[in-house]
C-alpha cells in the first residue's frame, strides 16, 4: 500500500497557508482532475480523490490542527486512537459523490455539483445531516487511563412512523419530472476548456430522482423530528486538551433518509491540585520540612495512579528535581509514556518559639553551618534546564 502524501505537498500549499490559499489550490487541482475532463482516466480520479481528501482537512480548522499535531495518524479516529469508532471523512475510501455533496459549489461554473457516472447513468444526490459539537471535561486520571463516556445528546432523529423517508408509505412516490428520475439536470456551457457538458443536483427533488406525493403526517414530509439519542464513546488514554474526536453517523439525522452528520467531541482538561500537565509529563511540587531537606526521609506523592512513596536523600535543596519514570500520561499515538516530575521546595517556619530558636542558634554555631554552600547564581528554572540537558 503506497504511502500517503502530505495534504500541503497534494494541494501545492506552503503549510503557513490561509484558507483562501488552500481553497484557490483545491479548486485548481480539482478543475485539473476532474472527471468530465479527464474522461476514463483512473489516474485523474485517484488524484482528484486525493486533493479532496487533502481538502477536507485542511479547510476545517479543527482536522487541519489534529493533522498538524499528528501526521495522517491523527486522521484514523481520535487522533491515532482508531480503536473506538471515531472516524470521519477524512479517512479516505469516500466516492466520488461525496466529494461533490460536501464541495461540489467549490467548482463555481466549470463544473456542476452532481457526479455523473462512467456508464452514462447518473448517481443520486444524498442529503447530509448537519455536524453536533460537544465538550466533554476530563480529569487526569481519565485521560492516563482512557474513559467510555455516555452523553445524552438533542438531536433531529429520523421520524419512527416513515423510518426517515418522509412519505406516508412506499406507494407514495413518483419520478421526479425534472430530471426524470436521473437526480441531476444536464447543461452545456462554455468555458475556459471549452464547450462542456456539466451537471448539477436537480432543483426540484434534490438529487432523489423521485418526489413524494403523499407525505408521513407525523414528520409532515421532513423525514426527521426532534428528539434525543444516548451516545457511548470511547475516548482513547492521552488525549489533549482542544482535542476533538469525530464519532460517526451520531449526529443530525437528515431529510427524508438521508446520510447523519458526525458527532464532534471536544476534549477540555480539569484542573488537578495537585499535578500540573505539560505535554506527556506531570509536574508536582513537593514541600517538605527543612529537617527532611537535612536529614532525608520519605514521603509521599500524588500521581495519576494513586499515591507512590519517594525518598529524598540527605541535603536535598530546594529546587531539585526527582523524576518518577513512566508515572506521567501514555502517548495518544502510543509512543510510550512520559514522566512525573517532583519539584522541591523547603517550608521555612515563619515563628519559631524560644526553644526551637535556641536549637537553632546551637545548630547555626556548628562547623557545617557556618558557611552557606554557593549555587552560582543557579535559580531554579536553570536548575530545571540543567536537569533536561
Amino acid at each position: 500500500m503506497a504511502e500517503k502524501r502530505d495534504y500541503y505537498e497534494v494541494l501545492g500549499v506552503q503549510k503557513n497557508a490561509n484558507a483562501d490559499e488552500i481553497k484557490k489550490a483545491y479548486r485548481k487541482a480539482a478543475i485539473q482532475y476532474h472527471p468530465d475532463k479527464n474522461p476514463g482516466d483512473k489516474e485523474a480520479e485517484e488524484k482528484f480523490k486525493e486533493a479532496a481528501e487533502a481538502y477536507d482537512v485542511l479547510s476545517n480548522p479543527d482536522k487541519r490542527a489534529r493533522y498538524d499535531q499528528f501526521g495522517h495518524a491523527g486522521m484514523s479516529g481520535a487522533a491515532g486512537g482508531g480503536a473506538g469508532g471515531f472516524g470521519g471523512f477524512s479517512g479516505g475510501g469516500f466516492s466520488m459523490e461525496d466529494i461533490f455533496s460536501q464541495f461540489g459549489d467549490i467548482f463555481g461554473g466549470h463544473f456542476g455539483g452532481g457526479f455523473r457516472s462512467s456508464g452514462g447513468g447518473g448517481a443520486h444526490h444524498v442529503n447530509r445531516g448537519s455536524d453536533i459539537r460537544v465538550r466533554v471535561k476530563l480529569t487526569l486520571a481519565e485521560i492516563a487511563n482512557g474513559v467510555t463516556k455516555k452523553l445524552k445528546i438533542n438531536k433531529t432523529i429520523a421520524c419512527d412512523k416513515c423510518g426517515g423517508t418522509g412519505a406516508k408509505d412506499a406507494n407514495s412516490y413518483s419520478t421526479c419530472p425534472t430530471c426524470n428520475g436521473a437526480g441531476y439536470v444536464t447543461r452545456v456551457e462554455n468555458t475556459f476548456f471549452g464547450r462542456m457538458q456539466t451537471q448539477g443536483v436537480c432543483p426540484t427533488c434534490g438529487g432523489s430522482g423521485k418526489v413524494i406525493t403523499a407525505q408521513c403526517d407525523k414528520c409532515k414530509g421532513e423525514g426527521t423530528l426532534r428528539g434525543q439519542e444516548v451516545v457511548e464513546i470511547k475516548i482513547p488514554a492521552g488525549v489533549g486538551e482542544g482535542m476533538v474526536l469525530t464519532v460517526t453517523g451520531k449526529g443530525n439525522a437528515a431529510r427524508q433518509g438521508g446520510v447523519n452528520g458526525d458527532l464532534l467531541v471536544m476534549i477540555e482538561e480539569e484542573s488537578d491540585a495537585e499535578l500540573v500537565r505539560d505535554g506527556n509529563d506531570l509536574i508536582h511540587n513537593l514541600n517538605i520540612t527543612v529537617t527532611t531537606a537535612l536529614l532525608g526521609g520519605t514521603v509521599e506523592v500524588p500521581t495519576v495512579d494513586g499515591r507512590a512513596k519517594i525518598k529524598i536523600a540527605p541535603g536535598t535543596h530546594a529546587g531539585k528535581v526527582l523524576r518518577l519514570g513512566g508515572k506521567g500520561l501514555p502517548d495518544v499515538n502510543g509512543y510510550g509514556r512520559g514522566d512525573e516530575l517532583v519539584v522541591v521546595d523547603i517550608t521555612i517556619p515563619a515563628k519559631l518559639s524560644a526553644e526551637e530558636k535556641k536549637l537553632v542558634e546551637q545548630l547555626a554555631a556548628q562547623p557545617g553551618f557556618q558557611k552557606a554552600e554557593s549555587v552560582k547564581n543557579q535559580n531554579i528554572f536553570e536548575r530545571m534546564k540543567s536537569f533536561f540537558r
